[in-house]
């Protein structure tokens, strides 16, 4: 999430921190009126194109690129897929933040593995009908209501929907290829759907509207799970997801620290702007040898008795979890 301190980052984009009853919705920007320029390439022979922030308004002129493997033009002026049938040789198409308004013409790129159509205006998933080699997909931040129309892509090993207006996890039983899913920042209400994607190692789902965590029991190689900014009111369902090294289930409504004790390869506990208020939930904690960092602020234990910050907070911590290395975003160096 934005201006978080943590050394990892779970999702890709950078997106604000969102209310877990806000609706979401963003105003559109204002329509760029300036000058464009047309799409010229010199070098025929390139195998790598990059035309980032170029003002291009149209994909055109692509005749001739026999070696191309890799187009990037991110951030211009194109609204519509199109000419690129000339440049089946591509694995990699980015055409993240620009004003695409539908998924379409791709048909001849049947070798493409990375396509990225992230901060563009899609509402639905369509037109990536031959499009089998897909091995990446990123579609963050569009107007796409449904999952839907990625279950043949079988080869799919990461998939990127964080930041539109999807509702339930459906359409991708089939992907059990997959090892990375991100979610986050949707209107989902339940963990569901998931039973088949044994592969998984990460999911984020940040930022909907789950009030529980369930659905996970046949994830048992899961490595990650991103669950913060949600409505979670207790920790469970992690009985089979003994692989886990990062928890994230920051910024919900959990009064208890419980049923991770069996965590034994977790290393990243993030908790902070939860309920908690007994110290001795720690205890929850202490044989996770593993556990290097937590993050336990503006619990209601971070605050003392005039409700400011405990000056002792962190040294409680430490003296509870002597194995911990870094509090909040605080380094301890041994």
């Amino acid at each position: 999430m934005a201006d978080d301190k943590r050394t990892k980052s779970p999702e890709k984009p950078k997106v604000a921190k969102m209310d877990f009853f806000s609706s979401g919705e963003e105003e559109e920007p204002e329509p760029d009126t300036g000058e464009t320029k047309e799409l010229l390439i010199e070098d025929r022979a390139a195998v790598a194109i990059d035309l980032n922030q170029s003002r291009i308004a149209k994909i055109s002129n692509l005749e001739g690129l026999t070696q191309c493997e890799s187009l990037c033009l991110r951030q211009n002026l194109i609204k519509k897929i199109e000419g690129l049938c000339s440049v089946p040789t591509l694995t990699d198409l980015d055409l993240y933040d620009n004003q695409i308004t539908k998924i379409e013409n791709l048909e001849a790129l049947v070798n493409l593995e990375v396509l990225d159509l992230s901060f563009n205006r899609i509402p639905k998933v369509e037109g990536l009908q031959t499009l089998t080699k897909l091995k990446k997909l990123f579609l963050i931040h569009n107007k796409i209501h449904k999952m839907e129309n990625v279950g043949h892509l079988v080869h799919l090993e990461m998939l990127e929907f964080g930041s539109n207006k999807i509702r339930a996890i459906e359409g991708i039983s089939t992907l059990t290829n997959i090892t990375h899913l991100y979610i986050g920042k949707n209107k989902i209400t339940r963990i569901q759907g998931l039973n088949t994607l044994v592969n998984l190692r990460c999911l984020s789902i940040q930022s909907n509207r789950l009030r529980k965590i369930e659905g996970l029991e046949e994830l048992v190689n899961l490595e990650e799970l991103y669950a913060s900014h949600n409505g979670i009111e207790k920790v469970e369902g992690l009985e089979k997801n003994v692989k886990l090294t990062t928890l994230d289930l920051a910024s919900n409504f959990i009064p208890k620290i419980e049923n991770v004790g069996h965590l034994a390869e977790l290393e990243e506990f993030w908790f902070n702007d939860n309920k908690v208020s007994s110290w001795d939930d720690l205890k929850e904690l202490e044989s996770l040898k593993k556990l290097a960092t937590v993050y336990m602020e503006r619990n209601p234990l971070y605050y003392d008795s005039e409700g400011k910050p405990d000056p002792n907070y962190r040294r409680k911590i430490k003296l509870a979890l002597p194995q911990i290395q870094q509090i909040d975003a605080t380094l301890f160096f041994l």
